[in-house]
């Protein structure tokens, strides 16, 4: 049995748990104040080309999209997301539970579009009632999305050019952004990310570490008294060094675009495997998320070989399926799954 059921099925890559336990018997502050989690944040800030970037580290990535969502809004704003959005889907309710709205847009392979967003906010202020409805106070997009596409550079300067006319902060959620930095088909870089977006997170659970996110604020724009906040979501982890120490070692000689080139390379041979196969692509993604079309008794049968997840039904008798690569994955488990195939 082989597993590409997704990319945090396995721990956390050889050198960050060595990392972890080479410094687990230090005695070291609290609640990220130590000088891993300081190295670290300077460390991301070079990264990003931002040396003005306020960094916070949080666990996971659901608890990142309600914290930043949450305490960057008012009580009366909710957050504009495509209708396949990860925040829309996925994520059980979590930011509804905060007491804000999601409100969607259509997704056109997970991807928001700013010709209909710009539409969607004017709709919204040209509407007589306006003032007794959920005002848009922050747009939310992934990169990669739920789908494993990609924005172009061109197309979220598009989409923040919209968020500048309304006066709304753009967020992008990175959970996977290891992946799309690396992909072939992108041009977007992190410098780019951190100058377009008003916050974003660089993913560390789904990209090579045991748990983590890195949440940038590039404007100026953290949330006044932003350490309380995080804590009254209990968000606030006492030994923030589990995250400090993983990220100082991630953004240590190159390791996350490391991570994020091995898993697309690997994807590649899938996506090409795949298609010696002759098997129905459900969309072409460019990142280490491959979505593929199975007939259900087929599915069952090879599901007692190989590990992957679902995603939707197709048909009656069809459903779309994920393969998914990491920094684990190996060329010999491709093989394998190509004499299962």
């Amino acid at each position: 049995m082989v597993s590409f059921e997704s990319d945090y099925t396995t721990g956390a890559h050889p050198a960050i748990m060595k990392r972890l336990m080479e410094t687990n018997l230090e005695p070291l502050p609290g609640y990220g104040t130590d000088a891993y989690c300081e190295s670290a944040k300077e460390k991301i800030r070079a990264a990003c080309a931002c040396p003005e970037a306020e960094v916070w580290f949080l666990t996971g990535g659901t608890q990142t999209n309600a914290t930043v969502i949450s305490t960057m809004l008012s009580g009366y704003e909710g957050v504009v997301a495509a209708d396949t959005g990860h925040v829309n889907t996925h994520e059980a309710g979590a930011i509804e539970y905060t007491g804000h709205k999601v409100l969607t847009v259509p997704g056109h392979d997970g991807k928001l579009d700013a010709g209909e967003l710009a539409v969607f906010l004017a709709d919204f202020y040209q509407d007589g009632n306006y003032e007794h409805m959920v005002f848009p106070g922050m747009v939310y997009l992934s990169h990669p999305t739920e789908y494993g596409t990609l924005y172009t550079k061109a197309e979220l300067e598009a989409i923040a050019g919209v968020c500048g006319t309304y006066g709304i902060p753009l967020y992008l959620d990175g959970a996977r952004l290891g992946y799309g930095l690396m992909s072939y088909e992108t041009d977007v870089t992190l410098p780019d990310i951190a100058k377009i977006c008003d916050v974003f997170y660089i993913g560390g659970t789904k990209v090579g570490a045991l748990c983590g996110e890195a949440v940038a604020f590039t404007k100026n724009n953290m949330p006044r008294h932003f350490l309380p906040l995080v804590k009254q979501r209990g968000a606030l982890l006492a030994k923030g060094r589990l995250i400090g120490i993983q990220f100082d070692e991630l953004f240590t000689d190159g390791l996350y675009m490391e991570i994020g080139r091995h898993a697309i390379e690997m994807a590649e041979r899938l996506k090409t495997l795949f298609h010696e196969k002759d098997e129905e692509f459900y969309l072409e993604s460019p990142t280490n998320q491959q979505f593929i079309v199975l007939e259900n008794a087929r599915m069952e049968e090879q599901k007692k070989q190989v590990a992957f997840g679902f995603w939707e039904k197709k048909d009656e008798s069809h459903t779309v399926v994920r393969f998914a690569t990491s920094w684990s994955t190996t060329e010999e488990e491709i093989e394998y799954l190509r004499e299962i195939l």
